[in-house]
């Protein structure tokens, strides 16, 4: 509670003197105010949320045994990821017409060469009367490769609009001869 000292201060000869008083201000309220400030702001404030990256992964029943599907190779384009952020890649199968040839990351790199694959796939398909499918993307990371890239690779799939991507550890010999670099 405040107080005000009203005391005239006694008597000292005829001239009245006004006597500084002291002044006691309780801050009782204002504590209890700021605590409840406080408590509303963090129970009102949200959290950063996790940034995640949804991947479909299929069952593991090991009951189920579906044949494999046939895929036309120049519908499929292969990204294999090496040590020391090295990328290389191919269209169809390893032994076709077009070898495996390095590709750095970005905009200028990777994205352009699945832009362009992707309406060479779609004009193709279109051609083949079966416009509906469209480019399927085998990313095949490296032991040596980083989680960095394989995030990399995941993100140009989702900026170039690649629905139908695969990450497989299945390497052919002639693969795991490029990465190791014979």
């Amino acid at each position: 509670m405040a107080e005000l000292n009203t005391d005239s201060g006694g008597d000292k000869g005829g001239k009245v003197r006004s006597k500084k008083q002291n002044s006691k201000v309780d801050l009782t309220a204002m504590v209890d105010l700021a605590f409840l400030l406080i408590t509303f702001f963090m129970l009102t404030t949200s959290l950063s949320k996790p940034q995640a990256m949804s991947l479909g992964l299929p069952d593991k029943d090991p009951k189920d045994k579906t044949a494999d599907i046939k895929v036309d190779e120049n519908r499929t384009m292969t990204v294999l990821l090496g040590d020391g952020d090295k990328m290389y890649f191919y269209m169809g199968i390893i032994n076709s017409p077009m070898a495996p040839k390095g590709i750095p990351y970005g905009k200028d790199g990777i994205r352009k060469e699945l832009l362009k694959r992707k309406k060479e796939v779609a004009a193709y398909t279109a051609a083949k009367g079966r416009p509906d499918q469209g480019m399927i993307v085998i990313i095949k990371p490296g032991k040596k490769s980083t989680y960095k890239n394989v995030v990399d690779i995941l993100d140009e799939m989702a900026i170039s609009s690649i629905p139908t991507y695969t990450i497989v550890n299945d390497f052919l010999p002639e693969e795991q001869k490029l990465l190791e670099g014979k």
